[in-house]
């Protein structure tokens, strides 16, 4: 690609006399040059303002465009798609950035407006447990509803940077949280769009309502509307997912619940559970509920994932597994699901199986794997 560095003259009305952009041809793609934009505009004159950007700058603000798109979208997929459309149509409008907005606000404006066209009449994305009551633990898997009904997983990565501080990457993870994507898919898309910019992102009022181009009041109207949209389907949602990030990770939890599974030891499993724990397996719409429930699942119909084996993942700013059955030939490992488990007071409340297998080459996970 040629576009390494754009350099784009930002021009103040000064005079009647244009600015010339003769002699200022892009160079060919191979070449690797600079590229020069001259922007002209009728009854100015160049009172020249340097505005140099580069591949890297734009890049720079990939993760937090990704976290931002996917607390929209509720879908990690999407939220990929709508950041390489968010950069493209960056590029195409270079020529139209007068660098009297920062460059990450003016992506966020791009960003915001790919996500607001993405969800024009769709349906919103949920989890099971938002959708039906739980199910007997011998109910067979039956109702599958399409993959665009569902929340998806994502990798920590995807949003937050290696080189990331501990409260940088705590608030992340706050703000990602399986529960609290679900209330927001809860929301009007504008409103999701105020919420997340003002609650999570910290932005003023006055930045979002330029952003959305319209008053302050109206911005502190639409908040007003979300937080209490929010307090109605789960008391305290905020609170509540900032005080599950802050917890510490039990490892030894986590390493018995891998060595339990497994082994397929499900007494020993069940007993990592709380008492009212539940599991779900997206596409499939039926979850359950209650260790007896589980374990007569686990042992019924749930019997195909004896001899699994599970890679740690985090996501979700939750600790989570990709698992592989010996489904293939020779009993080769084959993916799965990608399980991200909730965990609150040491014990597992709650494990979400994503059957979606594409899932395991957003996670980086090999497609298969020796026995």
């Amino acid at each position: 690609m040629w576009a390494a560095r754009t350099v784009v003259y930002v021009v103040t009305p000064t005079t009647t006399h244009p600015p010339s952009a003769r002699g200022l041809a892009c160079p060919p793609e191979d070449s690797g040059a600079k590229v020069q934009m001259a922007i002209e505009r009728e009854e100015c004159m160049p009172e020249l303002v340097f505005v140099e950007l580069s591949t890297d700058e734009l890049e720079q603000h990939r993760k937090e465009l990704v976290g931002y798109c996917y607390r929209m979208l509720g879908s990690a997929f999407e939220a990929d798609d709508a950041v390489q459309e968010t950069m493209v149509r960056a590029w195409r409008a270079l020529g139209g950035f007068e660098g009297r907005s920062s460059l990450r606000s003016w992506l966020y404006r791009i960003a915001t407006n790919v996500c607001l066209d993405m969800l024009r009449g769709k349906q919103r994305r949920a989890l099971p447990m938002d959708l039906s009551a739980p199910v007997p633990g011998n109910t067979p898997p039956s109702r599958v509803l399409a993959d665009q009904t569902w929340i998806q997983p994502l990798p920590d990565g995807a949003v937050i940077s290696a080189d990331a501080d501990p409260a940088e990457r705590a608030v992340t993870r706050d703000s990602i949280r399986l529960a609290f994507i679900a209330a927001l898919q809860t929301l009007p898309a504008r409103q999701r769009a105020v919420l997340i910019l003002r609650e999570v992102l910290g932005w003023h009022a006055s930045e979002v309502a330029e952003l959305l181009d319209t008053t302050v009041q109206s911005i502190n109207s639409a908040l007003q509307r979300a937080r209490a949209t929010l307090a109605s389907r789960e008391p305290d949602t905020l609170e509540a997912a900032a005080g599950a990030a802050g917890a510490e990770i039990d490892t030894t939890l986590l390493a018995h619940y891998l060595e339990a599974f497994e082994r397929y030891d499900i007494e020993a499993l069940v007993s990592l559970l709380h008492e009212d724990a539940s599991i779900s397996m997206p596409p499939y719409e039926m979850w359950l509920q209650g260790r007896e429930d589980l374990t007569r699942w686990y042992l019924g119909f749930g019997i195909e994932c004896k001899g699994s084996r599970l890679v740690p993942l985090d996501a979700n700013g939750s600790p989570a597994f990709g698992q592989y059955r010996p489904s293939g030939p020779g009993g080769r490992y084959e993916p799965w699901s990608i399980q991200v488990l909730e965990v609150s007071g040491g014990r597992i409340v709650h494990i979400h199986h994503f059957l979606d297998t594409d899932l395991f080459e957003q996670f980086g996970l090999p497609s298969s794997f020796d026995r």
